[in-house]
């Protein structure tokens, strides 16, 4: 067998690996983010949210691009409240199914959601803002390790639409500490973030 067909199989074995890795991982957290008291849910998001207030990159933000909580993540409903009380421009995601990918959206104050793809919300009328005016993107993630690489849920949305953002966005992935894991198996195609918030 000559060295590049040993190489592939090697490149090919290890992606395995690491998908079936990542599988274990996810189950495992999705069902604690399930399980967990809403008391404590609530607590952490709130030191979360006070973490987040005190970070440099958010005082300096002027646009910034949030998540719309699902299924027990950290909530990001009182974030988004202070960020818009400081004078700062919100976005969040909106899914374009068909590309696998996702695209910032201004969110004003009464904007009316809808249930998007996979049961996110997000905003009925569309108002596509440009990637070049992100200053802060805030990332969901099933997992992180302390290095910021992020385990996400599987669809690649995040992953692809990080790899496409100016290197002068910032980006902090937010999480509870259960969340946290000691490392993160990586693939080719994953993107890490540059600060990890956990609570």
């Amino acid at each position: 067998m000559a060295a590049t067909s040993i190489d592939t199989a090697m490149l090919t074995q290890f992606d395995e690996k690491a998908r079936l890795t990542k599988r274990r991982i996810r189950s495992k957290i999705l069902l604690k983010l399930k399980i967990q008291k809403e008391e404590n849910r609530d607590r952490k998001s709130r030191a979360l949210k006070a973490k987040l207030l005190r970070t440099k990159v958010f005082k300096k933000a002027k646009a910034i691009m949030f998540y719309i909580s699902l299924g027990g993540e950290p909530d990001t409903s009182g974030m988004i409240t202070a960020a818009r009380s400081l004078g700062k421009i919100v976005m969040v995601p909106v899914c374009m199914k068909n590309k696998i990918l996702i695209r910032p959206c201004l969110l004003e104050d009464s904007a009316k959601l809808r249930v998007g793809p996979y049961g996110i919300r997000e905003p009925a009328l569309e108002r596509p803002v440009p990637l070049d005016n992100l200053d802060l993107v805030i990332v969901p993630g099933v997992a992180f390790d302390k290095k910021g690489n992020r385990l996400g849920r599987g669809k690649g949305y995040y992953d692809r639409f990080l790899a496409i953002l100016s290197p002068k966005t910032a980006t902090i992935g937010l999480a509870f500490d259960f969340q946290i894991l000691p490392s993160v198996p990586v693939q080719a195609h994953d993107v890490s973030v540059g600060k990890v918030l956990f609570a």
